[in-house]
């Protein structure tokens, strides 16, 4: 939970995105032939992330427009909020669901519950590969080597975990790029004003983990902007 003090102020920097672009397009993804990619979409539900909750429910139905011409994806909302309330959805493939979900849920006061998210992620793709993890959160509230540990775990399953930091929080910085280090993902900030810019690096790693590598290149050319930059970093393959 952070303070009004914590909430976003500036956009983040073009050399910001490029870097975790370039990132994301260096990153192996393994999805065999004939599955769906699956992604989960992790959120920090405390009482400041409620300004931009909203928003997220939008967000999140065009990962999976992006990624219906290339087979869909299945996606799983996990969140926490509160003392100790930590919850995830089904598997979906359907926007309408997940929607209906994020819709339900009131941010509460709390502290964060990171741990949480690293350890569902590391026992859900023992039971079936998960492809990438998205979470979205605005601080960071516990030992930052704990969550290196599990970190650690989900990098050796080839799980990278993309972390988008609202705000400026320095002590979520630190652990969030740590954390993208040792899961071979990335990390970038992003404040209430870049919604589309956050909508094109959501919908980019969706792509990702959904189509691989040569998707996101065909995905950067249609698309421009920002993703361009991605392109640039591809040697084919996934």
């Amino acid at each position: 939970m952070a303070g009004n003090d914590k909430l976003p102020t500036n956009t983040s920097s073009s050399t910001e995105l490029q870097d975790f672009l370039r990132k994301v397009a260096c990153t192996p993804v393994r999805v065999p032939a004939g599955d769906r990619g699956r992604l989960i979409f992790a959120l920090d539900a405390t009482a400041s992330r409620q300004p931009t909750w909203d928003q997220a429910c939008h967000l999140q139905a065009a990962m999976f427009d992006e990624t219906a011409s290339l087979g869909g994806l299945d996606i799983q909302l996990a969140y926490y909020r509160g003392f100790m309330d930590f919850q995830a959805s089904d598997w979906t493939s359907r926007s309408q669901d997940l929607t209906r979900r994020m819709s339900g849920v009131a941010c509460l006061a709390g502290e964060t519950q990171i741990e949480k998210v690293l350890r569902h992620a590391v026992a859900e793709t023992k039971r079936k590969r998960v492809n990438a993890v998205v979470f979205v959160g605005d601080c960071m509230e516990e030992d930052v080597d704990r969550l290196g540990k599990v970190a650690g775990e989900l990098g050796l399953l080839g799980v990278p975990v993309f972390l988008f930091q609202e705000g400026h929080d320095v002590l979520a910085e630190f652990a969030f790029a740590q954390l993208a280090r040792l899961t071979g993902g990335a990390h970038c900030r992003f404040d209430a004003g870049s919604a589309k810019t956050l909508r094109d690096l959501l919908n980019a790693v969706a792509v990702f983990a959904a189509g691989g590598r040569k998707a996101l290149e065909n995905f950067a050319t249609a698309r421009g902007g920002a993703i361009i930059q991605i392109a640039n970093q591809m040697k084919g393959g996934r």
